[in-house]
């Protein structure tokens, strides 16, 4: 699910909306670095390359609802990353995984399983443990592997990255639980290829074997889209979060800078202020001279300096950004619907005129 082009986590925000989804894990992020991005109406962690954008790369997308329950967040490679989140009885481990695709070396694939155990290893025993992301791999229904990954898998046969994650849930006391649930094929799958014509279960996601039952379900969606060949994987978990109290912080108030380097303005403030100061009668209470003192002050300063308003966010993804979303979201959902040459140029045609308007307006504003 890259994130590359302009406006990608805006929109992505925007679909996520719709979901309910409280907390999202990302995989092919492939943004350069590291660090977090603190907005409005979430918080985005993620962990990339070192050396250049465009590889790899996962993060964690927090609604407004989860930041308060944050413990911290942990960036490990750009194939791994952990956020933890205080629960109401147990405390919640979530690792998001990025395995090496089938046709990579085995030194590779070993290597971010060695990188993966380390992380597991430092989760504390009480945690709910959750790893969950594009692991690349084919569960099948050989009976060796089903204690491990149930019935409900859409392949006949596991492939090598498939049996390389049947063991690490062996090894952990931990379960596949995304092959556990009875869905309609078309609720199982979470890859397809361009021509719509191949669809794989590749994306899982595993718990602790002694705490499965905290899941209620796991299916993928169809509805959400930016443009990636995924689905949504959506899990729904019974766990609860604690109720916390936030104290009531007071607002900073921002002063017009414009009106403070004006010379006129600012005589026009000493000549307020020193007229309110005049007014204040001699008292005998120190506090209550000091509390009058500091209204003067306050109301000369509003009533010449004036306050300055929060340039708001994003102010480039206009009404007309997401209208042509709506549009290439509304002819990809006929192609789903309808599998046709036309459907499907029509849908290719909306999501380059999106993708245009969208890099056009972000240039346009800077």
């Amino acid at each position: 699910m890259t994130l590359l082009k302009p406006g990608k986590l805006q929109e992505l925000v925007d679909e996520i909306a719709k979901t309910q989804i409280e907390l999202l894990a990302l995989q092919e992020v492939r943004w350069l670095g590291k660090g977090q991005i603190n907005k409005k109406d979430y918080l985005f962690y993620y962990s990339g390359t070192k050396e250049k954008t465009g590889q790899a790369g996962t993060g964690f997308l927090l609604m407004k609802k989860i930041q308060n329950h944050l413990i911290n967040f942990e960036l490990h490679k750009e194939r791994l990353c952990k956020l933890r989140i205080k629960g109401k009885y147990n405390n919640m481990t979530l690792i998001n995984a990025y395995t090496p695709t089938e046709d990579k070396a085995e030194e590779i694939k070993e290597q971010f399983y060695y990188d993966l155990q380390s992380m597991v290893d430092k989760v504390a025993k009480s945690d709910l443990t959750i790893i969950l992301g594009d692991v690349n791999a084919k569960l099948g229904n050989e009976p060796a592997y089903q204690k491990i990954t149930g019935k409900h898998t859409i392949h006949e046969e596991t492939n090598r990255n498939g049996e390389l994650l049947c063991d690490f849930p062996a090894a952990n006391n931990m379960i596949v639980i995304s092959t556990q649930f009875q869905h309609k094929q078309t609720h199982k799958g979470t890859w397809r290829s361009p021509d719509h014509n191949i669809i794989n279960q590749i994306d899982h996601c595993l718990v602790n074997q002694n705490k499965k039952e905290v899941t209620e379900d796991i299916r993928s969606l169809k509805g959400p889209n930016i443009d990636s060949d995924h689905y949504l994987l959506k899990t729904t978990l019974k766990q609860k979060l604690p109720n916390i109290y936030k104290k009531e912080r007071n607002q900073i108030t921002k002063w017009n800078k414009t009106n403070i380097q004006d010379h006129s303005k600012l005589r026009q403030y000493r000549t307020s202020l020193h007229n309110k100061l005049e007014n204040i009668p001699n008292m005998n209470n120190i506090n209550e001279e000091w509390e009058k003192m500091k209204e003067a002050i306050t109301d000369a300063a509003s009533e010449v300096i004036q306050t300055q308003s929060r340039p708001p966010r994003n102010e480039w993804w206009d009404e007309e950004c997401r209208q042509h979303i709506k549009r290439k979201n509304e002819a990809r959902s006929k192609w789903l619907q309808q599998n046709t040459r036309a459907s499907q140029k029509a849908c290719k045609k909306m999501r380059i005129e999106a993708n245009v308007l969208i890099r056009r307006e972000k240039k346009r504003h800077g």
